[in-house]
């Protein structure tokens, strides 16, 4: 339990400075696509939630939640991305855990993206704004659905199809 406040901790800082850096290397997106292509298919040939999870220790996890907060600044995501799959690979979280601490790791830091966004840019972006309330009510409804209702492997799928369409995106956009 205290291990998502660690992850916390300094990512909504981190993620401000990666929203408030405009990268021009599109080498960056390019390797960061490609990790999550291999992200999504280490999970769609995942057996199941491992026996038991073992706790990142606190140093861990607060280096952990500033890289990650910094690359869901830098790549303008909420960084579940980024969460979900380190969380399951290390073995720190079972799925249903992942997919409930991802989404309130999301809503922190997409705030904090876009603030640092705001702030070196100063105008906000005017579609992120109309796209910001179902985004809000679809993380909340797939955060119940992820946690409690549908099976582990249903979970696995579509994280899996979500990692291969924001690699995918990341790599061909830009």
């Amino acid at each position: 339990r205290h291990g998502e406040r660690s992850i916390a901790l300094l990512s909504v800082p981190a993620a401000y400075l990666g929203g408030y850096i405009q990268p021009s290397a599109s080498i960056l997106r390019i390797l960061i696509g490609l990790v999550l292509l291999f992200s999504a298919a280490r999970l769609i040939f995942r057996r199941g939630d491992p026996a038991e999870t073992v706790a990142p220790s606190k140093p861990t996890a607060v280096g952990v939640g500033a890289g990650l907060g910094f690359l869901s600044g830098l790549t303008g995501t909420g960084g579940g991305i980024f969460l979900t799959p380190l969380l399951l690979f290390c073995r720190w979280a079972h799925i249903r855990q992942a997919a409930a601490v991802s989404a309130v790791f999301i809503l922190v830091n997409s705030i904090g993206g876009l603030v640092g966004y705001f702030t070196a840019v100063r105008s906000l972006p005017v579609l992120g704004l109309y796209l910001a309330i179902p985004a809000i009510i679809g993380g909340a409804i797939g955060s119940h659905l992820g946690s409690r209702r549908l099976p582990v492997r249903a979970i696995s799928i579509l994280l899996a199809i979500v990692l291969a369409i924001a690699g995918t995106k990341l790599i061909f956009t830009r």
